[in-house]
């Protein structure tokens, strides 16, 4: 079995990481104040000084590498996907430093010296890794390290089990045929065969060529499964199970524990986990301070037109379905004039829409509106990222409509959205909408929260279909 040693192969790369933070520190270091290659001032603080941040560094930097993942199996990780992992720890990790010195008035400490710093280790890191990662190829190409498998049942899991092996040589699996009751001797998928029928379990096992055997029937075929599992068994071979529920639950779900009973969990939410909840609340209370500060001038000038050129209030409240389905006061600045509930337009705003403000109509596109939803990210009610809320009538609506809609309901609401930087706004498909509000909630992680802000600066805040 491949990852029998991946705790020990884990423990080794912290290692590693270990040893790459403060060799790139110590260089950074070197290169900013001894090597000439940076003018420096007369004055200058020491190495010693310079290497007591590291008692800070070097865990913040290994927790950050757990929290993107950067300790699971390489086999099921691309290269680019692990560089950009890499990547985003160290600019959280840099920017979590810079505040760290703004705070305690570290003005000494040089910012060139910590930004090579940055660069030597992204560069070492994904180095490294990369190192490992053909290592580990070249060895299974020559033969070694290779779990020689046979698959059990031919069904849709049985194709995609065999693409993804295929299409990742490096995973070091080798597929010697497929047993099934139903498909011809000689039957071959994508270069596989079919080497005989289930009973011949009987004969393969006791003659221990196989490292695995995965068993991929098809659903009408489950009532075979104790049988199968207690030859393998029996045998001693590892076993592996490959539902074929893809046509059932086309998402992505998870197996827990519950006190050696197995669950299959329908779709898979990472924000059910309470750590990952605290981590996106930190980050959306540092979030809205930081975006307050930035946008306060713009949030003045905009409350002087709006009261300049309209009367009534300066914040409209408008009841929006948030997380657990619980309706909540989503603040906004007023666009339109001001009107009776009961004369309320039921339908989203239209274009060129005579309820709509001028100065409303500029503020509107510009999603200037928005910023007081800031003040809903410190109350709780929503986050700076996630699924943009909706009005219980159009819930409703969509719930009729869209049997998933729901699903969106699951985790807290967001100032903006993957939809968004997607130009899924205002009179857009829902239906996409929802698509990219599913992928969010399931694909979640810190690094993904950041990439939607970054991205909602250039895609996010300008929307043609606000009117």
């Amino acid at each position: 079995m491949i990852e029998e040693n991946q705790k020990l192969f884990n423990r080794i790369q912290v290692v590693l990481d270990v040893l790459i933070l403060l060799g790139t520190y110590a260089l950074a270091w070197f290169v900013r104040f001894r090597s000439g290659l940076v003018p420096i001032d007369d004055w200058y603080l020491s190495l010693d000084y310079y290497m007591r941040l590291l008692i800070y560094i070097v865990p913040g930097y290994l927790i950050l590498y757990y929290i993107f993942q950067l300790y699971t199996p390489k086999r099921i990780q691309g290269r680019r996907l692990v560089a950009w992992r890499i990547i985003q720890a160290n600019v959280i990790g840099m920017m979590a430093l810079s505040l760290y010195l703004y705070v305690t008035a570290q003005g000494d400490i040089s910012r060139i010296m910590l930004f090579i710093f940055f660069c030597l280790n992204i560069f070492m890191e994904i180095l490294v890794r990369n190192i490992i990662r053909f290592a580990l190829r070249s060895i299974r190409k020559r033969g070694y390290n290779q779990k020689h498998i046979i698959l059990v049942g031919y069904s849709r899991a049985t194709e995609q089990y065999i693409d993804r092996i295929l299409n990742n040589p490096e995973w070091g699996y080798s597929i010697r045929g497929i047993l099934d009751d139903h498909q011809p001797r000689g039957f071959m998928y994508r270069g596989i065969k079919v080497i005989g029928s289930i009973d011949n379990l009987l004969i393969i096992l006791p003659q221990n060529r196989v490292d695995e055997i995965a068993i991929a029937m098809g659903l009408n075929e489950y009532h075979k499964l104790e049988y199968i599992v207690g030859l393998c068994e029996k045998s001693g071979v590892h076993t592996k199970f490959i539902p074929d529920y893809n046509n059932i639950i086309p998402t992505r779900p998870y197996t827990e524990d519950l006190q050696g009973l197995p669950v299959i969990n329908i779709r898979h939410v990472p924000l059910s986990n309470g750590f990952n909840k605290f981590m996106k609340r930190v980050v959306d209370l540092f979030g809205a301070t930081v975006a307050l500060l930035l946008f306060s001038p713009m949030m003045f000038i905009c409350a002087i037109l709006i009261k300049l050129t309209s009367p009534g209030p300066l914040i409209y409240k408008q009841v929006r379905v948030g997380y657990a389905n619980r309706n909540f006061a989503m603040y906004k600045f007023r666009s339109m004039v001001v009107q009776e509930d009961t004369d309320e337009k039921k339908e989203w705003t239209t274009k060129n829409d005579p309820r709509v403000t001028k100065i409303g109509k500029f503020i509107r596109q510009m999603s200037i509106d928005e910023l007081p939803q800031l003040f809903n990210v410190f109350k709780g009610d929503m986050s700076m990222v996630g699924p943009r809320p909706e009005r219980p009538q159009f819930v409703e609506k969509f719930m009729e409509e869209i049997p998933r809609y729901n699903v969106k309901h699951q985790v807290r609401p967001g100032l903006t959205g993957f939809a968004q930087v997607n130009g899924l706004r205002g009179d857009t498909s829902i239906y996409e909408r929802i698509d990219c509000d599913l992928y969010y909630i399931e694909h979640w992680t810190l690094g993904f929260d950041f990439k939607i802000i970054f991205l909602t600066f250039f895609r996010g805040f300008v929307n043609k279909n606000a009117y």
